[in-house]
C-alpha cells in the first residue's frame, strides 16, 4: 500500500468511527467535510517519510500517528477560519465549516477532531504502549501550551509579538511533531529529529507568507492578503519578497543538513527538496496589489 493510500485510509477510518450511530447527523457530516477531501497532507507525509527512513517496523503505529497529526491540523484550520479569528469564507476552495454548517458546529467539529486524534493514538497503544505514549506526549506538547499551535494562535492577541516564538508555535509545532512522531513510530528517539521539523516549519511559514502576499484567492483556495488584513507578523513585510525567497532557500539547505543518520537518509533529503519545490511560490499567478 502506498504512503498516500495509507494516510487516507487511516484518516477515513478515524472519521468513520466518529460517525458511528447514534452520532448527531450534522456534526457527523461536518467531521467528514472538515477532513475530506484533504489538502496536500504535507505533515502526515513528512511523518510517514521519516518513519520509512527509520525502518517503518510498525506500520500500524505510523498510520495512527499520521492520522492523529492530520486530525489536529484539520481541527486547527476549522477553528482558525471561524469569525472570532480569521472569519474566512473559503478553505481548500470550498466554504469553511462554519459557513457550511454554523459556528456552533464548527467549534464542536474542531473540538471533536482534537479529541479523536488522541483516541486514535490510544487505540494504537495496544500494538506498542511505549511508542504510543511517547506519540501522545509529542502531539500534546505541539498542540497545546506553551509550545503548540494553541500558543501560536495566542500570540496573535499580544500587543508585542516574539516573531520567532510565534512562527515556531503557529506553524513549526506540527512540523516538529511530524518529524519526531515519524521517528518514534519507527522506534527511534525523538530528540535528534526536532531540528529538521523546526526548519521545515520555518520554511513553510516563509513560503506561506510569500503565497499570502503574492497569490490571488483563486490560486490559494482561501482569501488572499490575510496577513495584511489581520496585521499579523509576516516575513515578506520584514524582509521583502527577494529577501524572503533567499531566506527560504537558506532554511531548506539547513533542513537537509540537519537530517539525522538513518537508513533512508538520502530518500528523506529528496523528499525535503521536493517539498521545497512545491512550497516555493514563485511560479503562480500574482494578484494585483494597489500601489504596485
Amino acid at each position: 500500500m502506498g504512503m498516500d493510500t495509507r494516510i487516507e485510509a487511516a484518516i477515513l477510518a478515524a472519521i468513520t468511527q466518529g460517525q458511528a450511530r447514534p452520532a448527531p447527523d450534522k456534526l457527523a457530516k461536518a467531521l467528514h467535510y472538515a477532513v475530506m477531501p484533504g489538502g496536500a497532507r504535507i505533515r502526515p507525509t513528512i511523518l510517514m517519510s521519516v518513519a520509512r527512513a527509520c525502518g517503518d517496523d510498525r506500520p500500524e503505529i505510523a498510520d495512527a500517528a499520521a492520522a492523529a497529526l492530520e486530525l489536529i491540523h484539520c481541527a486547527s484550520l476549522v477553528h482558525d477560519d471561524m469569525p472570532c479569528f480569521d472569519d474566512a469564507d473559503l478553505r481548500r476552495g470550498k466554504p469553511t465549516v462554519h459557513r457550511a454548517f454554523s459556528e456552533e458546529l464548527a467549534l464542536l467539529t474542531g473540538d471533536s477532531l482534537i479529541v479523536m486524534a488522541f483516541e486514535v493514538l490510544a487505540r494504537a497503544g495496544a500494538q506498542d504502549p511505549a511508542r504510543a505514549l511517547e506519540l501522545v506526549r509529542i502531539l500534546g506538547r505541539r498542540t497545546g501550551m506553551p509550545y503548540g499551535i494553541c500558543a501560536g494562535q495566542g500570540w496573535e492577541s499580544e500587543a508585542t509579538v516574539d516573531l520567532s516564538a510565534y512562527h515556531q508555535a503557529k506553524t513549526g509545532a506540527l512540523f516538529i511533531a511530524a518529524t519526531q512522531m515519524g521517528a518514534v513510530a519507527a522506534g527511534q528517539e525523538a530528540g535528534p529529529w526536532e531540528e529538521l521539523g523546526a526548519r521545515i516549519g520555518e520554511a513553510f511559514q516563509v513560503a506561506d507568507d510569500l503565497r499570502d502576499a503574492l497569490y490571488d484567492e483563486a490560486a490559494l483556495g482561501k482569501p488572499a492578503g490575510q496577513d495584511d488584513l489581520n496585521n499579523r507578523p509576516n516575513a515578506v513585510a520584514l524582509l521583502g519578497v527577494e529577501g524572503a525567497v533567499s531566506r527560504l532557500k537558506d532554511i531548506l539547505a539547513g533542513a537537509i543538513a540537519s537530517i539525522p543518520a538513518c537508513p533512508g537518509e538520502a530518500a528523506l533529503a529528496d523528499m525535503v527538496r521536493k517539498t521545497a519545490e512545491r512550497l516555493t511560490p514563485m511560479h503562480a499567478p500574482q494578484r494585483t496589489v494597489p500601489g504596485e
